[in-house]
């Protein structure tokens, strides 16, 4: 969702040149998701992926080049495998993703932009060391705050956006020995705060086994990197957002 010199900055303050980034894999065609991939690929030479229903909605990526799968598909990309899954969001085909690191096994989930959560969707999340999921908004804060009725109902909606709760109660179904970080993103800047979304997932977390960190994603800089546990394996992984 940023210009390719946005990009550029943000992934420098991680210590990533942007030319280093081989593949792109976009979740769907809504601006704040898309807008500056297909600059990025022309400046950087990478290669983006999306869903035929995410390509067929955004002129750019047709022109990018991006090639294209169907939600459910596994990619094989380098030295990763990215699993996704169709997600249930007012986009053409839009999907959430695993990202498997093939030395060492290290896993993250990619969780965002989704309604409401399938129930079988947690069990598809196996074995994480780290989760980014959507915590967007507070419920009272959105019943309280500016957008009209006809919004509120569309974040709210099966096809909107998760709450602090439904993110919360995620994180929670994905806990395992292994994960060691939950990452909440997508927290909307006039129905959330910060502090009530981790307090909320902290919360909730604290009646499991989990004993990892709970971050808050800012909208205007990068947060990262995330390491796996000492334990889980040799090979280091990171991921960093931006």
């Amino acid at each position: 969702g940023f210009s390719a010199r946005a990009l550029a900055q943000r992934l420098r303050l991680v210590g990533v040149e942007p030319a280093s980034i081989a593949h792109c894999v976009l979740t769907h065609e809504h601006g704040d998701h898309v807008r500056g991939a297909a600059e990025a690929a022309r400046r950087w030479g990478w290669t983006l992926h999306a869903t035929t229903g995410t390509a067929r909605g955004t002129a750019d990526l047709k022109e990018g080049g991006a090639r294209t799968f169907a939600a459910g598909a596994s990619l094989d990309l380098d030295a990763f495998t990215v699993d996704t899954h169709r997600a249930p969001h007012d986009a053409n085909e839009p999907v959430v993703l695993l990202v498997t690191a093939k030395a060492g096994g290290v896993r993250a989930g990619i969780v965002y932009d989704l309604g409401h959560v399938p129930a079988d969707l947690p069990e598809r999340f196996p074995d994480l060391d780290l989760l980014v999921v959507e915590s967007n908004h507070d419920e009272g804060m959105l019943r309280a705050g500016p957008y009209p009725p006809s919004v509120q109902a569309r974040i709210a909606g099966r096809s909107g956006h998760l709450s602090n709760r439904a993110g919360a109660d995620f994180a929670r179904r994905c806990v395992n020995r292994n994960l060691a970080h939950v990452v909440l993103a997508h927290l909307s800047e006039k129905c959330n705060d910060h502090g009530v979304a981790v307090t909320g997932a902290r919360t909730t977390l604290a009646r499991t086994s989990y004993r990892g960190g709970v971050h808050a994603a800012p909208q205007h800089a990068p947060i990262g990197p995330f390491l796996q546990r000492a334990s889980r394996a040799a090979a280091v992984s990171q991921l960093s957002l931006f």
